[in-house]
């Protein structure tokens, strides 16, 4: 079974306020975004509606649609806009919530997503909503997701955001939470870049710690350099596939995954293990957090 991990939906650029959730590529839409003081950005977002990415999702088995929802960056892609979509072919999508832990509301917000809108996983990012991972108030929506048996995504900070605090997105930091809570299934997207190397630490330490590679595959030669390092440490098969949708297809990227060898073709660059690459296309994602 081919299973994406990491695909968005949204109904409006609107929706993203600030934030920039991945490499624009082909922009079909130009929008002029400004915070006080500030001089005004560009921000170049796909499409992204619930019918595109039906229609772009025909090569996976099952996608997992991320909510998202930042106060600081003025931006909610709304649960309950993921969890209509989902409701529409329960067969083959999965929910995730976006929650805010800055918000007083967080955790009946999660527990209502949970039990009212039958959302399965938890989509947070403390670069891009301005807290330290091991806030306690963060630590609090760990408690309950941990309760609730929904995985949590750590969306790394955004390369394109000005506002995204990097600092805040260090792999690193999640330690203290793996540690705090060993049954919590933990999500590092886009294997943490650009702090891979912290990332895959993370793997090795902790065993519900997996990570995806949406955002990689679009650039072959840090995908390359990135999955030979997570082969040679001993932690690709903790890799799950993901597209990063609308950011490009699951289709491109599976194919730019099976020909990620071709950089070392004639040189003595070492090469990554077919049957390692086709474990991360055919991963059995839903088991390893808890959703099968």
């Amino acid at each position: 079974m081919i299973v994406d991990c990491h695909t968005y939906v949204w109904q409006t650029p609107e929706q993203l306020g600030l934030l920039v959730l991945g490499d624009p590529g082909r922009p079909v839409r130009v929008r002029t975004a400004r915070l006080p003081g500030d001089r005004a950005m560009a921000r170049v977002i796909p499409a992204a509606d619930a019918d595109y990415h039906w229609s772009q999702s025909a090569s996976v088995d099952r996608t997992i649609v991320l909510g998202f929802r930042s106060r600081y960056l003025r931006t909610e892609i709304p649960n309950r806009y993921i969890a209509d979509y989902v409701r529409r072919y329960p067969q083959k999508l999965i929910g995730f919530a976006g929650i805010d832990p800055t918000e007083a509301n967080a955790c009946a917000e999660l527990r209502s997503a949970r039990q009212d809108l039958d959302l399965r996983g938890v989509v947070l990012s403390p670069a891009n909503q301005d807290f330290h991972p091991s806030d306690t108030r963060a630590m609090n929506v760990y408690a309950l997701a941990e309760e609730l048996g929904m995985p949590v995504l750590f969306h790394p900070g955004s390369p394109f955001t000005e506002q995204s605090k990097m600092e805040f997105g260090r792999p690193h930091l999640l330690d203290e939470v793996a540690r705090t809570f060993p049954r919590l299934r933990m999500i590092v997207a886009q294997l943490g870049q650009p702090f891979v190397d912290e990332a895959m630490g993370l793997l090795a330490k902790h065993v519900n710690v997996l990570a995806d590679i949406s955002g990689l595959l679009r650039r072959p030669w840090q995908a390359y350099n990135t999955l030979v390092g997570a082969h040679q440490s001993g932690v690709i098969d903790k890799l799950l596939f993901g597209s990063d949708f609308p950011y490009a297809n699951p289709t491109e990227c599976i194919e730019s995954l099976y020909s990620l060898n071709q950089i070392a073709h004639g040189t003595n660059l070492p090469m990554v293990p077919r049957e390692a690459l086709r474990g991360i296309v055919e991963r059995d994602t839903l088991s390893l957090l808890g959703l099968a």
